[in-house]
Order: C-alpha cells, then structure tokens, then sequence
C-alpha cells in the first residue's frame, strides 16, 4: 500500500496489525489486517476496515506510544499488545512504531 505523506507532525507513525483471532470475528477482521495511526489520522488501506470497538479501547494510548521520548520506568512505551473488548470472540492486535524512511 502507498501510503499519503506524513502529516506535518513530529509523531512517529504506529501500525495496528491483526495478530491472532481466538474465536470468531464477526467483523470480520483478519490476522494482518492493518491501519496506520498517522498523528490523528486513522489509514486504512482499501478493502478493509477496522472494528470501532477495538479501535476505541486501543486509542488511550496511541498518544504515549507516539511521544518521542519516555523514562525507562514508563510502562506505556512497551504496551503493544491489545485485544478487542469481545470476550468470548478476542481479536489480538499488535501496535508498534513505523521507522521514517
């Protein structure tokens, strides 16, 4: 996927990527499927989605995995595994931040 240039922002970019699924999806989301958190600006490449639910219990923290720096003792910066609310369908989602190229 080409994606648009990054916002003027000094955010790194995360990748959201399906994962694993234990259960089922009703969605559905697939293991690797993925959107791109470019500064408050949600990617999504073509021909898939993203679950609304899912996506709001992971956006409290896509603004700690977006700063630039953090301490040592600041567990935010090494949080990268979420899963969706379902609790009898768990969608697993990997969160990590994109290299500038």
């Amino acid at each position: 996927m080409n994606l648009p240039p990054k916002m003027q922002s000094s955010m790194p970019r995360l990748r959201v990527t399906v994962e694993r699924i234990d259960g089922y999806c009703n969605l559905p989301m697939l293991v690797g499927d993925y959107i791109i958190v470019d500064g408050s600006r949600l990617i999504i490449p073509e021909d898939q989605h993203m679950c609304l639910w899912a996506l709001q219990s992971m956006m409290p923290i896509f603004p700690f995995l977006q700063r630039i720096e953090s301490s040592k003792e600041d567990w935010t910066g090494k949080a990268n595994q979420f899963c969706c609310p379902d609790p009898k369908d768990l969608v697993h989602y990997r969160i990590e931040r994109m290299e500038e190229s």
